[in-house]
């Protein structure tokens, strides 16, 4: 069955544009691999996805859209036709991409108005091997959505998009992922917006000297160093000049996708962190509210 197999990259309108691309290129430790049309397109070192990251100024600070790889043009059209199945707002119809790599894809709204692009056949860009202690990014590792109806959100990730679920903490988050990686997609409770998004480092080691530059550069963290239990990934979570959360993750857990049984972690003291060292915590994190962009389209 066709079904989405990897996160390709977050698009953010931003209201202060320039401190956005500042932190991203000079503190998180991202390239930039293309400016054009207003748009800059921002890139890990250690991944081949052509960029995990676009910016572009805006009003408000909003999510213009979160990008989703499948395999083929063919499962691009049968992914499609389940989302229109399944009643969404179709943004746009499959077709060659006036995006920055090109593919072929379409873009649609989620239940919840959040927009999502599924697409094939993107170029691909430049990778190199992360070299122990850099402390930067190799990939987008997962991303965490709020859902006012997150169980409902779940499943349709599951029947539509071809996720399977890998784990719940208690009833109020779902883990889902659409390859060996534990999770891509997770949900929470919440009105509909983005909790934040993770980036792979190559250790827990990395992990920390990445926590060591960004507190030189003036960032600090929000939440951590600590260890999730579903997934076990470490995490250190800090937000970017307009107000997005990111992380840092080591070490999360690797799955066989097909046969991999979910379990329920019980809420505890220690369930969101097994070691309860960190500073912080989930109410240090930005307060969910709706997204700017529900339901309005940009144009590229």
């Amino acid at each position: 069955m066709s079904r989405v197999t990897e996160i390709r990259y977050v698009g953010y309108g931003v209201v202060d544009l320039p401190a956005e691309r500042e932190f991203y290129t000079e503190k998180w430790g991202l390239k930039t691999v293309a400016e054009q049309d207003g748009m800059t397109y921002l890139a890990t070192h250690g991944d081949e996805e052509l960029y995990v990251v676009r910016l572009r100024e805006a009003a408000d600070n909003r999510i213009d859209v979160i990008a989703l790889a499948t395999e083929t043009d063919a499962d691009v059209a049968a992914l499609h036709q389940r989302v229109v199945d399944a009643g969404c707002k179709i943004i746009f119809a499959p077709k060659a991409l006036e995006s920055f790599g090109g593919g072929y894809g379409f873009r649609f709204f989620s239940p919840d108005g959040l927009p999502f692009e599924v697409s094939a056949g993107v170029a691909r860009g430049d990778k190199r091997e992360i070299v122990k202690w850099e402390g930067i990014p190799r990939n987008i590792s997962h991303i965490v959505l709020h859902s006012p109806d997150h169980k409902a959100a779940v499943q349709f990730f599951i029947d539509v998009l071809g996720f399977k679920l890998s784990d719940w903490l208690g009833d109020f988050m779902a883990f889902l992922r659409c390859n060996s990686c534990h999770h891509r997609i997770a949900f929470l409770p919440g009105p509909p917006c983005l909790n934040h998004v993770a980036y792979e480092v190559a250790s827990v080691d990395d992990m920390m000297r990445g926590i060591s530059r960004l507190r030189k550069k003036d960032v600090d963290i929000k939440w951590g160093p600590g260890r999730h239990t579903a997934g076990n990934n470490t995490f250190s979570y800090f937000t970017t000049p307009n107000g997005f959360a990111v992380e840092y993750t080591a070490e999360v857990e690797a799955v066989d996708f097909e046969t991999h049984e979910p379990q329920v972690h019980e809420a505890g003291p220690n369930v969101m962190d097994q070691w309860g060292t960190g500073v912080g915590g989930p109410q240090t994190m930005p307060k969910p509210a709706p997204d700017k962009g529900l339901f309005q389209p940009v144009a590229v």
